[in-house]
């Protein structure tokens, strides 16, 4: 295998994309973003596709997250403009793949979270396998789920996604089924077969519903009761009065986390409970992220989860300070600087 980030070739009937950062767990760069969105648009008016694949490369990862190593750099040069055109550039991304005229298949094994969520998660066949780990962490790191994972979450079934996006928990491949972040299960060891069989006829009739087991809907219950509070506030207070193992989890993981970054989190899930589009999502989501560098608890996040790794990030603020404020500025319209999906940025 070439040391190409992401492979791009076509086969049979199909065009074929392939994360190839194994070593990295294929942490998505902002050159993979504009390699993976060149070959869509090439192959959208190429009558010899008739379909895509997406994989990745290494048995330990879809995608663990974007490369943000730059972003932080930038961050720390007072250079914000450059974190806010990888964004928009990575938001256009997944805007067309949710949106593409063609079929198009992921596989998805091992670690997929932040924006191998954006690549893998809305597409029109997902499939994951035995090894899938999905997950949304971003509150953890001073950021929220965004790449359109908060579209996704709002409309997971009653509460459910507000507990996956605040607290970052993983799913498992019956979990992110029941969730909205995959079609169909499929054991691993079936995929080459598959992805050849789809390559080489176009036809994703071929792939076989098969829902696999949710394990978080046995806590259906109790989290639509502990998250289904309007604040950040009162899903603690719920959390606190609750001894089973998942709340004593969850709540862990909430005061763990940037109080600025849940905040921001539950408002955009909040707005989204009642359907829209994944577009509208990827604008407030963009809100948020174009203004986290300067404004949010992100450089802080990234320096203790990745740079230093104490993990013990000092943020802003605290659980019971009264943040409305800062979270109605972090989510304010940007005017001029409003997320652009039509244009390059």
């Amino acid at each position: 295998m070439t040391d190409t980030p992401v492979l791009i070739r076509k086969s049979g009937k199909g065009g074929h994309i392939t994360l190839n950062r194994p070593k990295a767990l294929n942490a998505l760069s902002w050159d993979m973003c504009l390699t993976i969105e060149r070959a869509l648009d090439e192959w959208a008016q190429d009558d010899e596709v008739s379909l895509i694949v997406i994989d990745a490369t290494g048995d330990r990862a879809f995608c663990a997250g974007g490369d943000i190593t730059d972003i932080y750099q930038s961050g720390l040069d007072k250079d914000f403009a450059y974190g806010q055109k990888f964004w928009a550039d990575e938001y256009r991304l997944n805007a067309k793949l949710a949106n593409y005229p063609k079929p198009i298949v992921s596989f998805v094994q091992g670690f997929v979270m932040g924006g191998g969520v954006g690549v893998a998660c809305h597409v029109a066949h997902r499939v994951v396998g035995e090894t899938t780990q999905l997950a949304m962490p971003e509150c953890g790191i001073g950021l929220v789920p965004d790449v359109g994972g908060t579209f996704i979450l709002a409309n997971a079934p009653g509460h459910i996604g507000k507990y996956f996006g605040l607290t970052g928990s993983r799913m498992n491949a019956g979990d992110a089924i029941y969730c909205g972040f995959a079609d169909t299960y499929v054991p691993e060891a079936d995929w080459n077969d598959l992805k050849l069989a789809l390559l080489n006829t176009g036809d994703p009739s071929l792939i076989h519903a098969n829902k696999g087991i949710a394990e978080i809907a046995e806590h259906a219950t109790e989290i639509d009761r502990h998250f289904s509070g309007a604040t950040l506030t009162d899903i603690i207070k719920s959390l606190e009065t609750a001894s089973d193992g998942l709340s004593v989890k969850a709540l862990k993981a909430l005061r763990r986390n940037s109080p600025l970054a849940m905040a921001c989190a539950l408002e955009l899930q909040t707005k989204w409970q009642s359907g829209g589009r994944i577009e509208d999502a990827l604008e407030l989501e963009y809100r948020f992220t174009a203004r986290a560098l300067e404004h949010g608890d992100f450089l802080e996040g990234i320096r203790a989860a990745v740079i230093d790794k104490d993990r013990n990030p000092v943020w802003q603020n605290t659980l019971a300070d009264d943040i409305a404020q800062k979270t109605a500025f972090m989510l304010s319209p940007l005017g001029e600087d409003t997320l652009n999906l039509e244009e390059p940025s």
